[in-house]
């Protein structure tokens, strides 16, 4: 499928989710993490839930990066229209954006050469570690500017696509993608 098709597709099974089967498949997930390997890193990057467009709630996996004393950075969309990455401290405000996303209201800048896991959100992924984002190219590029060996890990609520068939070479592939049934590694 294309990725416009498979934005309509997933976006239409994301609202039919309840919210308890949400919050299990979030816990799921969270839980499924737990068996990879990837806890000896120090700078964990995490995108914070947009409750309204049902995505896998982190809060879980959160709670896991602090209860391990992690370094836990977060996005915010620059004016420039760029993430940008800040530490997550215990005083950290977080404020909605525009668009609904929890941001930091200021902080601690970190840069992308740092972070050695990345925690990435996705509308739709396929069986080669190709995913579709909610098409402003923001995780793309983002994604890019991280060292090569930076662990991207997919999260989401559904099995793997055959495949993309629009995928570019701005596309950034994942290595892993978690769901509450698989984990998938690429």
């Amino acid at each position: 499928m294309l990725k416009t098709e498979l934005r309509v597709k997933y976006r239409k099974k994301r609202s039919l989710l309840t919210s308890g089967s949400l919050e299990t498949s979030s816990i799921q997930i969270a839980n499924r993490l737990l068996q990879l390997s990837i806890w000896d890193y120090s700078y964990y990057h995490i995108f914070l839930t947009i409750a309204k467009n049902q995505e896998v709630d982190t809060t879980f996996i959160l709670s896991i990066l602090q209860g391990k004393d992690k370094n836990i950075v977060v996005p915010k969309l620059s004016k420039e229209r760029v993430l940008r990455h800040y530490l997550l401290l215990d005083n950290t405000l977080l404020k909605k954006n525009s668009l609904g996303i929890p941001e930091p209201e200021e902080g601690i800048a970190v840069s992308e050469i740092c972070l050695d896991v990345v925690f990435v959100p996705l509308l739709a992924f396929d069986c080669t570690g190709n995913r579709v984002g909610y098409g402003g190219g923001y995780y793309d590029v983002f994604l890019k500017k991280c060292r090569p060996d930076t662990v991207k890990i997919g999260l989401s609520f559904f099995k793997a696509e055959e495949t993309i068939e629009d995928i570019t070479k701005d596309d950034v592939s994942l290595d892993f993608c978690v769901t509450p049934d698989r984990t998938y590694a690429f």
